[in-house]
């Protein structure tokens, strides 16, 4: 039998499913404008934001299984917005740097992108907003917890 409070739980679950993919369509569409799709752009921004990272690093920060990594850096590769650099002390060690023609791409599209993102949230407040990041954390924490 389903108490109310199963049903709530439920409920918060489809909630969180749906708003998040509501979210990422809004910035997938965002992104396509670009020519980038979403992982393209997370590893762009990550390198943008904190330089070179070596390509194993890249996937554990974006959440991006390694063998669509490599996919997706090959396609960045291809368009000129990121390179691949073989580390000078460890041949087993390969970094992704974002290029010139990258850096200049996200100088013009990420003030687009914070943008977006602002007004996805401007239906909250800075509070609310405080608030949402603490449970949602939570949440995320403790379900993680549940795996080990």
């Amino acid at each position: 039998m389903t108490t109310n409070t199963d049903r709530d739980t439920l409920k918060a679950l489809t909630v969180l499913f749906k708003s998040s993919q509501h979210v990422q369509d809004n910035l997938k569409k965002d992104m396509t404008q670009h020519g980038l799709n979403l992982s393209e752009f997370a590893v762009l921004e990550l390198l943008y934001h904190k330089g070179e990272q070596p390509i194993q690093n890249i996937g554990k920060k974006i959440l991006l299984a390694s063998s669509s990594l490599t996919y997706v850096v090959d396609k960045l590769e291809n368009k000129g917005l990121v390179q691949r650099i073989p580390c000078a002390t460890d041949r087993r060690v390969i970094f992704t740097a974002i290029t010139d023609n990258g850096r200049e791409l996200m100088d013009q599209i990420f003030p687009l992108h914070a943008a977006q993102i602002e007004e996805i949230f401007s239906v909250l407040s800075d509070k609310e907003v405080e608030t949402f990041i603490d449970l949602v954390k939570r949440v995320g924490v403790h379900a993680e917890s549940l795996q080990h």
